[in-house]
């Protein structure tokens, strides 16, 4: 290719709410012609609690980004959230998948969404669930899994409220050791503000099992629509 030439870039919208601290590592997913078109939604004074997730669950929130990105013409639009896309359940999650496509998105996905996805794709269903939410969000993503058929078998989370994303690699990995069972087929990560790239694929060689998150299943289903693969050696979803 001529130097000179740009590379042709392929785009992905991304809505994320106000406080999403980790757009590096979404990028840590994406091939180099794969372009990121990432917005957030307006700040609201809010900690990371059931309250705040049922605000960033508003359809009307989400289309307003995927407004914004329509310009710059992704082939997928992202809402990145996981509690803001299961609070409302599986008819709250299609409500945002509708939202964003009405919005002008020609395909489109939610965190929580992608999750039932990858664990489709990977004929799981018997989870352990580790997040950095309050027990009323953990359990909320409990009811979501089980509506979809989803058998959870342990579900723990660390009852954070603010500043998830400084958590340490250390610290999630443990969690996800002391919350996994023999009977789990999987363990998945919750949360897009919880760092999981690094810790992926040791947990898996670890635990001998499938360790998902919440970016990674994302990023994984976002250019799975887009016709393309995710990145992330060693991570068994992108594997199969």
């Amino acid at each position: 290719m001529d130097a000179s030439t740009p590379v042709q870039q392929t785009g992905i919208g991304v809505v994320v709410p106000y406080d999403f601290a980790l757009d590096r590592e979404l990028w840590r997913w994406v091939p180099h012609d794969i372009s990121l078109h990432v917005t957030r939604m307006a700040y609201v004074p809010l900690a990371a609690t059931m309250e705040m997730a049922i605000h960033v669950s508003d359809p009307a929130l989400v289309a307003r980004g995927a407004t914004e990105v329509r310009v710059v013409c992704p082939l997928v639009t992202a809402y990145a959230c996981t509690s803001g896309s299961f609070v409302g359940g599986l008819a709250g999650e299609a409500a945002l998948v509708a939202a964003m496509k009405e919005a002008g998105a020609p395909a489109a996905v939610t965190t929580s969404g992608a999750l039932l996805t990858a664990l489709r794709h990977l004929g799981i269903n018997r989870l352990a669930t580790a997040t950095p939410y309050t027990a009323d969000l953990t359990a909320g993503l409990t009811g979501y899994l089980r509506e979809a058929g989803i058998d959870v078998v342990a579900a723990a989370g660390l009852g954070l409220t603010s500043e998830i994303w400084t958590v340490p690699y250390d610290v999630t990995a443990q969690l996800v050791r002391d919350t996994d069972r023999a009977d789990a087929e999987a363990v998945f990560i919750s949360c897009t503000n919880l760092p999981t790239y690094d810790v992926i694929a040791r947990l898996e060689a670890e635990l001998g099992k499938p360790v998902l998150t919440a970016n990674q299943v994302t990023m994984w289903s976002s250019l799975t629509m887009a016709g393309r693969k995710a990145v992330g050696p060693g991570q068994q979803l992108l594997a199969r």
